[in-house]
């Protein structure tokens, strides 16, 4: 389906901005802040899209499949940062959310011009990471036309992988293609066409959801606490004796100690110091509860009680 660029939502003009060539630099950092104030609102009336694919996100990873983003440009690169984050933030392997962007990963840094007009670039993009039935792929477009998507879109239908569109435009020929359309309308942007702006900022938020609430279902979190985080650096490390001293209420020596024990994995951690076991002990029982710490610390007690 052919739709002119023209008459996208995310090209037209925004009449609040004409005149901004001409504004001081107050008057445009105030107008770029009451024009995203609106993503807020976007955003929130596609919510029950947004959590129909977050469980759909969550039941590939479950089952041991890979969650990856696709995109061109600016879409891509969200994708790859969402990707870059959750390693260090939630501990899993670097496999199981991946983000390609047309052009491969120069453009990262370098537009690559022209890669995205490709649909058979998305396709074999798609190919070389040996895509199964298990898997999921969410393709980000702001205008909901890109060529290099559509194209990762219909490979992965054509193996039977569940697929997510996330768009900016209504009615887009991505949104249409895809298993579960989310199409936040953010309206006309600043610049005009510059979809680095609102739509970058709508799409980071939910690429947000997405990995951070299917993460919480898999036990990435205990309460609000990010109890798989991978402690690299001297904060990190501050962070992890910090959490374990908040959930267990045992003392800085405590926690240290613990956390040595782990070799700094905080949840085999929370579960020695909460149910009184050993390291190798509160290993086996987060495996048997499936990663969820609470789940662990009940199984220890009930077999120590």
């Amino acid at each position: 389906m052919k739709i002119k660029l023209s008459e996208l939502t995310t090209e037209q003009v925004n009449e609040n901005s004409k005149d901004i060539d001409q504004m001081s630099t107050l008057q445009m950092i105030q107008l770029m802040n009451e024009e995203d104030e609106k993503v807020i609102e976007a955003v929130k009336s596609v919510v029950p899209s947004i959590a129909e694919a977050t469980d759909q996100i969550y039941h590939a990873l479950q089952q041991g499949g890979r969650l990856f983003y696709i995109g061109a440009g600016t879409s891509g690169r969200l994708g790859i940062l969402d990707a870059a984050e959750c390693p260090p933030t939630f501990y899993t392997p670097p496999e199981m959310v991946q983000g390609i962007i047309a052009g491969g990963n120069q453009a990262m840094f370098v537009a690559v011009e022209g890669a995205e007009d490709h649909p058979e670039g998305g396709a074999q993009d798609l190919k070389e990471k040996k895509l199964t039935a298990k898997d999921i792929v969410v393709g980000i477009a702001a205008s909901g036309r890109t060529p290099y998507v559509i194209g990762a879109l219909e490979y992965a239908r054509s193996l039977g992988v569940k697929t997510i569109g996330l768009t900016c435009n209504h009615g887009s020929p991505i949104g249409k293609l895809a298993d579960y359309s989310i199409e936040v309308i953010v309206g006309p942007e600043v610049l005009t066409g510059s979809t680095r702006l609102k739509a970058a900022t709508a799409h980071k938020m939910v690429l947000n959801m997405f990995t951070t609430v299917s993460m919480i279902k898999m036990g990435k979190a205990y309460e609000n606490l990010m109890i798989d985080v991978q402690p690299t650096n001297s904060k990190l490390v501050d962070r992890a004796r910090t959490m374990l001293m908040t959930i267990t209420g045992k003392t800085f020596e405590e926690a240290k100690k613990a956390l040595e024990e782990t070799n700094l994995k905080v949840k085999p951690a929370i579960v020695m110091l909460e149910a009184e076991v050993s390291y190798e002990e509160a290993v086996a029982y987060i495996d048997q509860a499936k990663g969820f710490v609470r789940k662990a610390i009940e199984l220890a007690q009930q077999t120590n009680g």
